[in-house]
């Protein structure tokens, strides 16, 4: 039997039509060599059955890791998440994203010490969110373009996303303005590294958490390498009423005293977080 390599934390709060969707995306991948990590942040009985459901259903193992409702306490989950994989490797992403085939494949072929990789996603509106069902999942067709577009997606750059392979997408992650950020959707990197600068800050509620967690590992030595064309997930569209100004402001400030010193490390993560 070949020995599990990669986790991967997907973070999830009462959105079982959506999580169901992404974990059979996950069933439809060309990498197998991998765990699902569940982060709860709290949700109700609904979502442990589901799992339980699928963990029946899938090829791969799945953890699920929970804690009480407690408001918006995703960096807490993370934190505990992490600490349930059991690889070298973790991959993060969310409950809301559906990744393609080969998502996993990318993120292990590109995985070197010393670096992590930043993905990006690609958002779908509301109905067609709703109207994929497992079976497009397992045909491919969310993440096909003609579809999409049968269905109503506009036209945009953004569809490079869908359609660039080869050439193509090493080119446009070189040049993309976008900074290849620690994000929560698409984003991996080494265990050892995310526990040397204590993982997330649980100070940090919604707004910035995942990219003020890069940005101490940039201070730890490490660099990132953008993998936004190449490897893709669709974001499944929900209301965001967890996002407030105050909690905004106050990651702003924490952020900003990481990189006014340089800090690596925080003194309000993993060591602080309970271990189940």
């Amino acid at each position: 039997m070949n020995r599990l390599d990669t986790s991967i934390i997907i973070s999830t709060y009462n959105s079982t039509k959506w999580l169901e969707k992404v974990l059979h995306g996950y069933n439809n991948q060309t990498y197998r060599l991998f765990e699902i990590v569940i982060a709860d942040d709290g949700s109700n009985q609904e979502t442990s059955d589901l799992i339980k459901q699928l963990q029946k259903e899938v090829f791969y193992p799945i953890v699920h890791v929970w804690h009480e409702d407690n408001g918006f306490q995703k960096s807490q989950i993370l934190n505990k998440a992490i600490n349930h994989c059991s690889t070298p490797y973790i991959i993060m992403s969310d409950g809301d994203c559906i990744p393609r085939t080969d998502f996993v494949e990318i993120h292990v072929k590109h995985r070197k010490l010393g670096w992590f990789l930043s993905g990006g996603y690609f958002m779908l509106p509301m109905n067609i969110s709703n109207l994929i069902t497992i079976e497009d999942i397992y045909k491919g067709l969310c993440f096909n373009l003609k579809w999409l577009k049968s269905n109503g997606l506009k036209s945009s750059f953004k569809n490079n996303k869908l359609t660039a392979k080869g050439f193509k997408s090493w080119f446009l992650n070189r040049i993309t303005p976008t900074n290849a950020s620690w994000n929560g959707h698409n984003v991996s990197g080494w265990k050892k590294d995310i526990i040397a600068v204590n993982g997330f800050d649980e100070r940090m509620q919604y707004g910035g958490q995942d990219r003020e967690l890069g940005e101490r590992l940039f201070n730890h030595g490490l660099k990132s390498q953008q993998i936004r064309y190449s490897s893709i997930c669709v974001h499944l569209d929900h209301p965001r009423g967890y996002k407030t100004k105050k909690s905004i402001d106050k990651n702003l400030e924490i952020r900003r005293i990481v990189k006014s010193e340089k800090r690596a490390w925080t003194d309000f993560g993993i060591i602080n977080s309970e271990t189940d």
